[in-house]
């Protein structure tokens, strides 16, 4: 060991005879103030192998419940194992599965032998829970696709037997009350349905992706789900091109719509879709759980969480690929690494580690409720660490600080003595989001580290692992791996009394 780590033991033996002082917030207790102990650096090739093996081809975007995650999950089960832990788990549970196995889409004019062929991954994708069938009907444009008494966008149009044509999200005026029904893609389906509509194209209109990208989106919303009714994603260049020459174009309409003023019309022209996938409403997915015992006789009882989703958006047809390098492969590699350097470099933290990588992050974060809910020890839980999508983007973001202003200040002083101050710190304090969601639910510390202008390959097919940035990757990783070392050394006091009370 070498003499400088030596003498902070010592410290931290003296320091530990000292009465613990009082609480900085409900459910977090104060940290002693002591320089970090050295940990090694990650490695950027390391990481980069991870994620470079998880958007490949071999993993067909790693959608719950299909083989290509199983196969991801054989593979983070294999490196975790390979670094020794002490105990592998699975958490098994039931998810919606779509597997969309091709799809084809044209639209053409009555009575003339041309028509527009749009291609899978190029000009539209399905919806995550498309329902498959084949239609063959006129189209009618219905805006958000609100139908409600104050915003009706259904009253003077006839829907039935024809396609729906819809713009994704909801008009910003709208009081949340009313939007809150029309948001989601099944809520769009079912009021379409309503109205005897037989499918519906949902042209894209999001500030997240390009105009000409399509978007793929697993989460529809609610059960049941609608098997005979298919719904297409369409990019923003579709979406214009299909009501050219209509009776309004894209734009006007979405500015119309701007005004308060609904404007649905029937097309010209027709549209014909096939759309072949295979649903299953209880597929299996799990999630994997690899522990790193604790070297104190005592503390090794209390736990650290660090976890990333490992799901993705899939694959549809043979070719259209959602390889979700960024998200969130590049979540999962920084878990592996911290994996490797805390269980190989002699590091021995007090603390046990619990490496969890969570299964149904596109459906909700249903990986991390699943595992709060099977989770035997969860007052030994004292805190929860999840990066998230930190592969592009021009600095990090720490979500936590408006509810754990204590863990989020341990992070930021390693960000500032190792990064050299590489955190966006918002003005506006934030709550933790995404898998630390659930855990925030049930009082535990939680931290999401992620960066800020990151998303420009949000769930497209460009989300390839050419387009990962070492630099802000190496900083995310580097800076979760510091964090973890200081919570599981036995300096941070994790939860309170109070928090560790709570019912679950």
């Amino acid at each position: 060991m070498k003499k400088n780590t030596l003498s902070r033991l010592v410290i931290r033996l003296c320091l530990a005879a000292v009465p613990l002082m009082g609480l900085s917030h409900d459910s977090q207790a104060q940290t002693m103030q002591l320089d970090p102990l050295p940990v090694p650096s990650v490695s950027a090739d390391s990481l980069m192998k991870h994620i470079v093996e998880l958007s490949s081809e071999t993993y067909e975007g790693r959608l719950s419940g299909s083989q290509g995650h199983e196969r991801a999950m054989q593979y983070v089960e294999r490196v975790l194992a390979g670094y020794g832990m002490s105990r592998m788990d699975r958490q098994e549970f039931p998810i919606e599965c779509n597997e969309v196995e091709n799809c084809k889409f044209n639209i053409y004019t009555p009575g003339s032998k041309e028509r527009r062929y749009f291609t899978l991954g190029n000009e539209f994708c399905c919806a995550g829970m498309t329902g498959r069938g084949y239609v063959d009907a006129q189209m009618v444009f219905v805006g958000y696709g609100v139908d409600n008494s104050i915003f009706d966008e259904y009253k003077g149009v006839d829907a039935q037997g024809k396609i729906a044509v819809v713009l994704t999200g909801t008009p910003s005026w709208l009081p949340a009350s009313v939007a809150d029904h029309y948001t989601l893609l099944r809520d769009k389906a079912r009021t379409a349905e309503r109205h005897g509509a037989i499918g519906m194209l949902v042209i894209n209109t999001s500030p997240s992706c390009l105009p000409y990208e399509p978007q793929s989106r697993i989460y529809c919303g609610e059960l049941p789900h609608l098997g005979t009714f298919p719904i297409l994603q369409l990019t923003m260049d579709c979406g214009r091109e299909l009501l050219t020459t209509e009776a309004m174009d894209l734009d006007s309409a979405i500015a119309t719509l701007a005004e308060q003023r609904t404007c649905s019309f029937a097309l010209l022209r027709k549209a014909e879709i096939d759309v072949n996938a295979r649903y299953r409403s209880r597929a299996r997915t799990a999630n994997v759980l690899g522990r790193l015992e604790g070297s104190d006789r005592v503390m090794r009882h209390e736990v650290i969480v660090v976890g990333a989703s490992l799901d993705g958006a899939g694959l549809q047809g043979e070719t259209t690929l959602f390889p979700g390098a960024d998200i969130n492969a590049s979540g999962v590699a920084a878990v592996l690494e911290v994996a490797r350097i805390l269980s190989q470099s002699g590091y021995s933290p007090k603390r046990s580690i619990l490496f969890v990588l969570f299964s149904g992050g596109e459906q909700q974060y249903l990986g991390s409720r699943e595992f709060l809910a099977q989770y035997p020890k969860l007052p030994r839980v004292e805190a929860f660490l999840n990066p998230q999508n930190i592969g592009s983007g021009d600095s990090l973001v720490v979500l936590g600080d408006n509810r754990y202003p204590t863990l989020w200040d341990i992070c930021h002083s390693h960000d500032t003595a190792v990064n050299r101050r590489f955190m966006a710190v918002n003005p506006e304090k934030t709550n933790p989001r995404g898998d630390a969601r659930a855990f925030d639910q049930r009082h535990i510390p939680s931290l999401v580290i992620t960066t800020k202008g990151g998303m420009q390959h949000n769930h497209v097919s460009s989300d390839i692992w050419e387009n990962i940035d070492r630099r802000i990757l190496t900083k995310a990783a580097q800076l979760l791996l510091e964090t973890t070392a200081e919570l599981a050394d036995g300096r941070y006091q994790g939860r309170s009394p109070k928090s560790k009370g709570n019912r679950y």
